[in-house]
């Protein structure tokens, strides 16, 4: 019985062939591919190696950093109490200091007038008034000098 060969075995033989040649193929591949994923995790492991003790010790320099920052914040309030406190005791001087100056001044200004118009009138009733208005007037000039240097207003 001679074999008898027909088109349908032909495809047969080269579908095997082909189903073949893509196994070996796909073998290869994945061969290659498990070489590829255990250099990744030979690698991943590595980095988790060295790089989480870098990652825990920049956690203790951030909280190394955050409490000497904490200590700055406690330098710098207590600078800035220092500096209300000062300001405080400056504007009570000041303050303690400015109404007397005020008041010297118009009686020396007041005088001054007074005795210029009593040399001028003979008149000690109008050099009386005089050296008094002179005293106000000069008292309200240095009030308002002061209050335009305190509110940094122009001189």
């Amino acid at each position: 019985m001679p074999l008898a060969f027909e088109a349908i075995d032909a495809l047969w033989i080269a579908l095997s062939v082909f189903f073949v040649l893509s196994a070996l193929g796909l073998t290869y591949l994945l061969i290659r591919l498990g070489g590829t994923v255990g250099k990744l995790t030979s690698f991943l492991d590595g980095l988790e190696r060295e790089v989480l003790p870098v990652i825990n010790e920049s956690g203790g320099t951030l909280q190394r950093v955050n409490a000497q920052l904490d200590k700055a914040d406690v330098v710098t309030d207590s600078a800035v109490d220092i500096a209300d406190s000062v300001d405080t005791a400056v504007r009570a001087v000041s303050f303690a200091i400015t109404r007397p100056v005020q008041l010297i001044a118009g009686f020396a200004g007041g005088v001054s007038h007074g005795l210029a118009s009593l040399r001028v009138r003979k008149n000690p009733r109008r050099a009386y008034e005089t050296g008094r208005d002179a005293a106000k007037r000069r008292e309200q000039e240095i009030a308002d000098e002061l209050r335009e240097d305190g509110s940094g207003a122009e001189r």
